[in-house]
């Protein structure tokens, strides 16, 4: 959890409002403005699981069934991708709110690179300079199901060395139980099984395809086999994100998010994909969140053409929003030709465009729709370049 002292602000309000402004820069709306589907329209939503039938490894899983459920209703099978912001406040042990992000319905590693760059991008801006990026990969359910079969059998040769309270919990959840001994800091942990070891060659390439975009971007990380979560909500990737208490010199954790797939799909009675990342600050002075601004609309759309450009697209995206220039992105198509649609439906006057070559060579093709006329800028000169053809800045913006 975020301790307000640590960062630059004097209340909860004022960080949440900030990093709202980041996450809404990238796309993230918030969750109960979206429109949710009619009731009659939810399919067998009677039949729907319970939140009881899910095995919860960790305490902060347990508010991600509501999210989900909510995050379905809104979905839009003509929009295919939401993304959404809501917070939720705790008030067991030491108060405090938490904001999640959600991606739902991209199934690319991009939508957990993107949550991590956001959330790592917010706890920069709140003043927190020493950061911790820690990642795992408990792969799909098949190898999952063998890592946690694995750890059962490991639990059971050290259950004498377990607390008996927690013993009848290591036949039924050998995964939960496995969390709560690293929780605890008990010493058989260090030579428990390690998920990573259990993946597929599909899943090791989908793991390092993340993993490339973290370091286009520029993005530090450590590969930590103790991430863990529930295989009833999580598939592939989980990590946390933790800043260096400057007292102790220990890592505190302050977000922890990943892809979960399954839940989702249990949700929705068919495949779905969703990612999160949930990021805590303790309550402290006023809360609520000030009356929103709707900012003021891009005049351009971002869009790339080959894998190389989309692994530098955060990169560019990060730049323009720390130039405060407003841009509309879809970094979640797979193809050109959807990202070309989206931009008409969005009739921005200006189209930026990163192919293959332009990403080897470090520039942007920065195109006027009404003349079709086109420019190929450094992407060192790019925020200089729009702002000399006035696209309006990001702190242009009328109430709400």
């Amino acid at each position: 959890m975020i301790r307000l002292k640590d960062t630059r602000y004097q209340n909860t309000a004022s960080f949440l409002d900030s990093a709202i402004n980041v996450a809404e820069y990238y796309g993230f709306a918030p969750l109960e403005s979206i429109p949710r589907i009619p009731r009659e329209m939810k399919k067998n939503s009677t039949t729907n699981p319970k939140d009881s039938d899910i095995a919860f490894a960790r305490r902060d899983e347990r508010t991600l069934p509501s999210a989900a459920r909510k995050c379905l209703a809104a979905m839009r099978p003509a929009h295919g991708t939401l993304l959404a912001w809501r917070t939720i406040g705790n008030t067991t042990g030491i108060p405090s709110t938490s904001l999640e992000l959600h991606v739902m319905g991209a199934p690319s590693t991009i939508a957990e690179a993107l949550l991590i760059v956001v959330a790592n991008t917010i706890a920069a801006e709140a003043g927190i300079a020493e950061r911790v990026l820690s990642i795992n990969n408990i792969g799909a359910p098949d190898s999952c199901g063998r890592f946690v079969r694995d750890v059962g059998l490991y639990l059971r040769k050290h259950i004498e060395s377990i607390s008996p309270t927690l013993r009848p919990r290591a036949a039924e959840d050998p995964l939960g139980t496995l969390v709560q001994l690293i929780e605890r800091g008990h010493p058989a942990v260090s030579r428990a099984p390690q998920a990573m070891e259990y993946l597929t060659e599909e899943e090791r390439h989908r793991f390092w395809e993340l993993l490339e975009y973290l370091e286009v971007f520029g993005q530090p990380y450590e590969l930590n086999g103790q991430i863990l979560g529930s295989r009833d909500c999580w598939a592939h990737s989980l990590f946390d994100l933790s800043m260096v208490d400057s007292e102790t010199g220990t890592p505190v954790p302050i977000a922890f998010g990943g892809r979960y797939d399954p839940l989702a799909s249990r949700f929705a009675q068919s495949p779905m994909s969703a990612a999160m990342v949930s990021i805590s600050v303790e309550s402290h002075g006023k809360s609520e969140l000030s009356k929103r601004l709707v900012p003021a609309a891009p005049l351009m759309y971002f869009a790339y053409l080959g894998t190389e450009a989309r692994r530098r697209t955060l990169g560019v995206l990060e730049m323009l929003r720390r130039a405060s220039i407003p841009v509309h992105q879809g970094m979640w198509y797979e193809r050109i030709g959807d990202q070309m649609a989206a931009a008409r439906d969005l009739a921005t006057p200006y189209i930026l465009i990163m192919g293959h070559k332009e990403a080897m060579e470090g520039t942007v093709i920065v195109r006027e729709v009404a003349t079709n006329s086109q420019e190929d800028v450094p992407i060192s000169d790019l925020t200089t370049y729009l702002k000399r053809h006035r696209i309006a800045p990001w702190q242009t913006a009328v109430s709400a």
